[in-house]
């Protein structure tokens, strides 16, 4: 199998193939200027002659689960992260497929992590061939590397979604941990000792794939109350022991930020909303779970509270701080997309103005409409920035593949995208020329808030008048990238080879960049 073949120049300048894992791809066209035609893909019709009268699809093991489902070479087999580093499930498939001596798997993750770092030893022996999903730490470097058979690519949420309901990726087999679960497959995160709150990243996985396998340690008599994936949707249902490490699903610890550089960020970030009157009664906003978010959310709180606006709706991630701007009246609804305390799992579970949500609501571009566009103002980060706002989220200075897209992409669309981000990180400057790999778009791309200063693209003149006056240091993106180099030098490229080895996937399906094999 080719790993990728037929390279082309997209739209945004970038060199990509269009034969990726031997399937054809489209190059990036545009913001917008790609539309899909056909319909949605859909799964085998099943018939319930095939399943127990009584609704008991407990079998006795994951691998007769898998066996049950006819995991053989070559198949596509997806989990979910809602149980982030605490994951106990994931490895264990891998380990049944390399007994059963199957091969060339694709693994379909929401994302990874490094509790995932066992599985290079199966990308190294060929039980799988490639990752479509996150890759960072182990995994990442792995790849990075060039040592990874197959192509990896990678995706956010929203384009995660896309791509199956698409028909761009079809998942054979779907195994989806769940805190808890009934006989016949219904399934939450919300309770159990595993609770991780809500298990909408496996939606898609339900819906689409062939065969899907929910996998619990809470096992309730029917039914599962509330149920965030439907029995109906569920071939085989397993129970084991242990599906996570509560403490590294969530924390019970997520605080606002101690530094005084990040500090700064946050409150010229909030003030900058403000001043720029993005802040007002009805508003909505997203930010992430990093210390900086958070101490961003402190400040819109602490505006709201004086005088006396709530905002209509935050998008989560949720957190303990976002959890009581609800219960404070500080918002009316939190439409959540991930858990991450302890406080989250319990106000999704208590309060019904706390809305689980799924990445085909908020963030499915190819879809009839989509929350992202909806939302006033979303704090995100970046790894880089170049002069044009161009962002990067995947790859560091060093051009290893670090973290995953996330929502990221799909929340560039709000009607502000600020990225507080430092100007320098180990003396490496944030803003460059240009970004080693392209994520995002600079026309989507409003302001970059740094310490020495704030920059706003210059296509917001919207923005720019309404900061005339302000007392913030508003200056140019090429004056920080200047004041950055006199600080840290001017730095050297990432050493990286022709070999592609992984792409970047735009929300729309189209090739955005691709990640270059660094060279060691």
């Amino acid at each position: 199998m080719s790993k990728y073949d037929k390279l082309v120049t997209n739209a945004a300048g970038r060199v990509v193939p269009t034969i990726i894992n031997n399937q054809s791809a489209l190059p990036y066209m545009g913001i917008g200027k790609y539309r899909p035609t056909g319909r949605k893909a859909a799964p085998l019709i099943a018939s319930s002659a095939d399943y127990p009268a009584d609704g008991n699809k407990v079998v006795a093991s994951l691998r007769e689960a898998l066996i049950k489902c006819g995991l053989k070479n070559g198949m596509t087999v997806s989990t979910h992260h809602h149980f982030r580093n605490g994951d106990l499930v994931a490895n264990q498939i891998f380990d049944v497929a390399h007994e059963m001596g199957i091969k060339d798997l694709m693994w379909f993750p929401s994302a990874s992590f490094p509790c995932h770092e066992p599985l290079t030893k199966y990308l190294e022996d060929g039980t799988i061939d490639h990752i479509e999903g996150s890759m960072n730490g182990a995994l990442g470097r792995f790849a990075s590397l060039g040592k990874m058979k197959g192509l990896g690519v990678l995706r956010s949420h929203g384009g995660r979604y896309q791509s199956v309901q698409d028909g761009e990726v079809h998942i054979d087999i779907a195994v989806i941990a769940a805190p808890t679960a009934d006989p016949f497959g219904n399934a939450n995160g919300v309770n159990g000792p595993a609770a991780c709150g809500l298990l909408g990243f496996a939606l898609a996985d339900s819906q689409y794939a062939d065969k899907v396998i929910v996998v619990t340690d809470n096992l309730v008599p029917f039914p599962c109350i509330p149920w965030q994936i439907h029995g109906n949707y569920v071939d085989c249902v397993v129970v084991m022991d242990k599906i996570g490490i509560p403490e590294k699903i969530v924390s019970g610890t997520t605080e606002i930020t101690k530094s005084p550089d990040r500090l700064l960020l946050a409150e010229w970030t909030a003030q900058f909303c403000d001043e720029a009157g993005i802040i007002r009664d009805g508003f909505s906003f997203q930010a992430g779970a990093g210390g900086t978010a958070l101490s961003i959310g402190i400040y819109f709180s602490e505006i709201l509270r004086e005088r006396g606006w709530k905002a209509r709706f935050a998008r989560g991630g949720s957190n303990k701080y976002l959890v009581q701007m609800l219960e404070e009246g500080l918002t009316d609804y939190i439409l959540d997309g991930q858990t991450f305390d302890l406080a989250g799992v319990r106000s999704m579970r208590e309060n019904p103005r706390h809305v689980n949500t799924s990445p085909f609501t908020s963030y499915n571009y190819h879809g009839k409409g989509n929350f992202a566009s909806m939302v006033d103002v979303v704090i995100l980060g970046a790894t880089e920035v170049d002069v044009n706002f161009n962002a990067n989220v995947v790859t560091h200075s060093d051009g290893y593949l670090l973290h995953g897209i996330g929502g990221w992409q799909n929340c560039l669309f709000s009607k502000c995208t600020i990225l507080p981000v430092p100007l320098f990180r180990d003396r490496m400057p944030v803003i460059l020329d240009e970004v080693t790999t392209l994520c995002g778009p600079g026309e989507l791309i409003d302001v970059i808030v740094t310490e020495r200063g704030i920059a706003i693209n210059p296509a917001r003149i919207d923005l720019i008048d309404k900061m005339k006056h302000s007392r913030l240091p508003v200056k140019t993106i090429q004056q920080l990238k200047m004041e950055a180099e006199k600080i840290c030098g001017k730095p050297d490229k990432p050493k990286l080879g022709d070999e592609i080895v992984a792409v970047v996937k735009w929300v729309d399906g189209t090739i955005i960049d691709s990640v270059r094999r660094v060279i060691s």
